[in-house]
Formats: C-alpha cells, sequence, structure tokens
C-alpha cells in the first residue's frame, strides 16, 4: 500500500499513477499498461456506487480499497490499524452484549460493570486468537509472511459489515441477523484476501473460515451464550458451510 502499490482493479497489474490532473476537477484517468483498460474508474464514482459493490463483494472495488483509496502520504497506515482495530472491538462486544441480552432476557442497558468486563476479556481473547490462527494458517496454506500488518488491514478494511450491528441500537431484528453478519464478515474477509494475495479463492476462504472458528470457540470459553451446547455449536458451523 506504498504510494508506488497502486493498482489496476481490473487485472491487479501495478501502475504507477492512476490519473493526471490538468485543474481542480478536470482530470484524465489512465489506462492499465497490462490490459489497456481504465486502470481505476472508482476515482469518478460516487461512494454509495462503491459501498454497493463491497457489498456484492466485487474483486475490483476491492482493489480500490485496498490498494487505491488511501494515501500513505497523508494517512498514516499504522494508526489507521489500530483506529479499525479498537473500533471492532467495540463492535465485537456491543455484539457479545446482543448474544448476552437474548440469552437471559435482559436489556442492553442493564449490563453490570462485572458483565461488561467478562465481555470485554472474552472479545480480546477471541481476537487475538483469531490473529494468531490466522497468521499461523495464511502462512502455512498462502506462504504470506512479510506483508503481515498490510493483510491484517485489508481484514480490518473488509470486516465493514460489523457496522451494521449498530442497526439493533434502533430496530429490533432475530438474533439470526447478528449470524447472518458474521457470515458476509466471513465471505467479505475472504475476498479482501484473494485480492491482495492473488491466491486462490478456496485457499483464501478456508484460511478465514478457520481463523473465524477459532475466534468463536475461544469466545464460547469466556462468554458461553448462546453456543453453550454441543449441538448448537454444530448447528452454527453447518450454517456458516452451507453459506460459503
Amino acid at each position: 500500500m506504498a504510494a508506488s502499490e497502486h493498482r489496476c482493479v481490473g487485472c491487479g497489474f501495478r501502475v504507477k499513477s492512476l490519473f493526471i490532473q490538468y485543474s481542480p476537477g478536470n482530470i484524465r484517468l489512465m489506462k492499465c499498461g497490462n490490459c489497456k483498460e481504465v486502470a481505476d474508474e472508482y476515482i469518478e464514482c460516487e461512494r454509495m456506487i462503491i459501498f454497493i459493490d463491497l457489498i456484492l463483494h466485487r474483486p475490483k472495488v476491492y482493489r480500490h480499497v485496498l490498494y487505491n483509496a488511501i494515501n500513505p502520504e497523508t494517512v498514516s497506515i499504522q494508526h489507521l490499524l489500530w483506529k479499525l482495530v479498537f473500533a471492532y472491538l467495540l463492535l465485537d462486544s456491543y455484539r457479545s452484549l446482543l448474544l448476552r441480552r437474548t440469552d437471559d432476557g435482559s436489556s442492553f442497558f442493564d449490563s453490570s460493570v462485572l458483565i461488561s468486563i467478562k465481555v470485554l476479556i472474552g472479545v480480546l481473547s477471541a481476537n487475538a486468537a483469531f490473529i494468531f490462527s490466522f497468521a499461523i494458517v495464511a502462512k502455512g496454506l498462502l506462504n504470506e509472511v512479510s506483508r503481515g500488518r498490510e493483510i491484517m488491514l485489508g481484514i480490518c478494511i473488509s470486516s465493514y459489515f460489523k457496522i451494521f450491528l449498530l442497526a439493533m441500537l434502533v430496530w429490533e431484528f432475530p438474533m439470526s441477523v447478528i449470524f447472518i453478519v458474521d457470515v458476509l464478515v466471513l465471505t467479505s474477509n475472504s475476498m479482501a484476501l484473494k485480492v491482495m494475495t492473488e491466491s486462490t479463492m478456496t485457499r483464501c476462504i478456508a484460511v478465514c473460515l478457520i481463523a473465524h472458528l477459532v475466534r468463536s470457540l475461544v469466545g464460547q470459553i469466556f462468554e458461553p451464550t448462546i453456543f453453550s451446547q454441543f449441538g448448537s455449536l454444530m448447528q452454527y458451523l453447518s450454517y456458516l458451510f452451507r453459506t460459503v
């Protein structure tokens, strides 16, 4: 994701520049030297179109977001990574509280300090397990070691589906929505990993699936809510495999 790491959204070939600016608001998009197509047509697209294509899991828009949308000269990659990690830890804590509320029927705002601390410890442990398992499996299946920070940033960015959990603050949704969001995060992570590593989709899904399963299992050790019974866990795993 360095300044020279711009990519063609169509073929993934490295390009030196994406556009030439003649005056404010007057630009000419550059073509890729490999496929001879416009390197990044999303530069002129509205954010809503980019967001819709992200939901549709289009590889082109993932290349745009992961390689071309972030300018390392103005944005610190490390600071951005830590901000995303902190935000997703809060969202994961909220997810755990939602599951606890559904499990015992209590209100989200009735959670005690002790319960909140327990949830936070569980979330931290589960995410640590996710990072370690992801690194080990990615090294074994994809042989990706040197770009660990960049790949982890891509995984964080592609976990944007977690934001939809905030809608449950306003509207009542069935608990299945939480698991649908989990599956969408899994598939989005797999697409981001495929775009960044140029590996097969099968291997990328395997890496992300294993990491997410380890994360779920560790989370249940600290917060045994909906998956406290082995049968429920098997139903959840079966649902994940059918969806993927």
